[in-house]
């Protein structure tokens, strides 16, 4: 087996109830609940325009060679409906890993719930308008070469965050996360806690009824100094 040529068919898969219930589930609010350490880099953001705001699925991954694209274009024969593509570049910016031509067999013919790419498209003239999640860092006219070497349901780095095949990408318009498969129950009770605390929250700032006494009391733990008077230099 040679490593860096490899492409895997199979994955350990995420329970599929537990992981449609993140839908429900403002990605920031996962993400408090996971010590805040599971979000992509904001250079891979939203370039597109599903109507739907909440993406999840399984991670289906692929190792890219950085500005090749060889590997991508095996991942799409291979991928499977309601799967998120998760694609590393080695973080490079000068070359479009995909374009419409492939973007529309992702959308149309495999049907699957999105793509996340740690590096820029192409074609976004038509692509930013569909009705399909696409997250990438940029655009570029610039195309990709197809010489490989590359990996399929491997685990890869994306956006900074570790990614394992099979783990559960959520992502909405504040961007990315992923939720580690064998931790995917005990982050969801979690989340749906954090979340109902969140909303009573809101509730009470909208009342006037918010209790933020906890700033005081952590600025004078930190040894802040608050000073009634102006600044001078």
């Amino acid at each position: 087996m040679s490593v860096g040529k490899r492409i895997y068919l199979k994955r350990e898969m995420p329970d599929h109830d537990i992981m449609m219930q993140f839908k429900t589930i403002p990605a920031s609010n996962t993400a408090d609940v996971m010590g805040r350490s599971c979000a992509m880099n904001p250079r891979i953001h939203l370039v597109s325009s599903p109507k739907d705001q909440m993406m999840v699925g399984p991670a289906f991954t692929v190792k890219c060679r950085a500005g090749d694209n060889l590997a991508l274009h095996a991942a799409l024969n291979f991928c499977n409906e309601g799967d998120v593509l998760v694609v590393s570049n080695e973080e490079d910016n000068t070359r479009a890993l995909m374009g419409e031509v492939m973007m529309a067999y992702l959308y149309l013919c495999k049907k699957v719930a999105g793509i996340i790419l740690d590096g820029p498209i192409r074609d976004i003239d038509e692509i930013g308008n569909w009705d399909f999640p696409v997250y990438a860092t940029g655009t570029t006219p610039g195309g990709p070469y197809k010489e490989g070497p590359g990996e399929v349901n491997v685990p890869i780095s994306c956006g900074g965050i570790s990614v394992n095949p099979g783990d559960i990408i959520l992502a909405d318009p504040d961007g990315i996360i992923c939720i580690p498969r064998k931790d995917a129950a005990v982050i969801l009770e979690d989340a749906k806690k954090f979340q109902a605390a969140d909303e009573g929250k809101l509730e009470k700032t909208r009342m006037g009824t918010i209790n933020r006494s906890w700033v005081d009391k952590t600025l004078e733990a930190k040894e802040f100094e608050i000073i009634d008077d102006v600044y001078r230099p």
